[in-house]
């Protein structure tokens, strides 16, 4: 800060740094840019009310507001068009891209055995690996492996047994690719 005298002809900005005295014309703008900041910020308190309204865990929620009941298309799904639904859609293209990696280090890494359970291959060979390789080989490309084992399984692309693989305990666990 400086004297009086200083505060009459400069003006300090929000880093404490002394700017220039403004002419009246700057201080109308500065009134603009004020008044500017309170209307946005009215406009953003009028929507969140009015987001609050439809919101089922609000105490803003009205009677007459129709939650989705479990069973209905729209129930535990995001607004369309929100954010929350994008990013749900770029998580689940992450994911993806996730799974088809996986898929393609078993075929480099895996070997070809003959199809106990009738594989999708025609000649009636699958390719197999055991978890303790897959690991061994996977682990310098994530580090969330067994997630995406268990995501890929849910997508029939890969089948083995148990609910969970453990390194070190299911080490020779055999992996299948079925696609």
């Amino acid at each position: 800060m400086g004297t009086n005298s200083e505060s009459t002809t400069m003006l300090e900005t929000e880093d404490n740094v002394p700017a220039p005295s403004h002419s009246r014309d700057d201080t109308a703008a500065c009134i603009v840019s004020v008044k500017g900041l309170k209307e946005n910020w009215q406009k953003w308190s009028d929507e969140h009310q009015e987001y609050q309204k439809h919101n089922p865990f609000s105490h803003d929620t009205r009677p007459s507001v129709v939650v989705p009941q479990r069973g209905q298309d729209d129930y535990g799904r995001p607004l369309q068009g929100s954010m929350t639904e994008q990013r749900g859609k770029d998580a689940h293209t992450h994911i993806s891209r996730e799974v088809q990696e996986l898929c393609e280090v078993i075929r480099i890494i895996g070997e070809p055995r003959d199809s106990v359970e009738g594989g999708s291959s025609s000649d009636g060979k699958v390719i197999t690996v055991e978890f303790g390789k897959l690991f061994e080989h996977y682990v310098t490309i994530s580090n969330k492996l067994v997630g995406v084992l268990l995501r890929a399984r849910k997508q029939r692309l890969v089948d083995f047994k148990g609910e969970m693989l453990w390194q070190g305990k299911d080490d020779h666990v055999l992996i299948t690719l079925l696609q």
